[in-house]
């Protein structure tokens, strides 16, 4: 009765700790997705507002890029490969390039937010070498489709 009652809790207890993993991840690729979505609706943004010559919109929007950028690979810890997630493994297997891509990003970023803070006729140079940047990281860190 009582090897039944501690076989009980054990299951018991294992299921939680399984559960609580499993929403974690669940966790932590809605967090990284909602801020990939973010950049992106925030790219779209600077796009019109670099067209409406919207300046100040462009600098907000790529400031709130470059804090994305800050934090994408804290976005990634290890381990965070299951669920519904286009990250690589390479993420994690050239952690130092990630890295390097998510700082390239944050640069970019920052440099379209100076360029339309002073109204600079290159600010849509600036804003092809963020997206450059962008693509860089998908092509590298990003699988086309969510694996089966």
């Amino acid at each position: 009765m009582v090897a039944k009652i501690l076989a009980g809790a054990l299951f018991g207890i294992i299921t939680l700790a399984v559960s609580a993993q499993v929403f974690a991840q669940a966790d932590v690729n809605e967090k990284r997705q909602a801020a990939m979505k973010s950049n992106s609706a925030n790219a779209k943004a600077i796009k019109a507002a670099v067209e409406s010559k919207d300046y100040a919109t462009v600098e907000a929007k790529a400031k709130d890029i470059m804090g994305t950028a800050d934090r994408i690979v804290s976005l990634f810890p290890k381990g965070s490969t299951t669920g519904k997630t286009k990250a690589k493994p390479e993420i994690w297997e050239k952690s130092e390039d990630f890295s390097k891509a998510a700082k390239n990003l944050s640069k970019a970023a920052g440099e379209v937010a100076s360029a339309a803070k002073a109204g600079d006729a290159e600010v849509g140079v600036k804003v092809k070498a963020m997206g450059d940047a962008c693509g860089a990281c998908h092509k590298a860190f990003r699988a086309e489709k969510y694996p089966e």
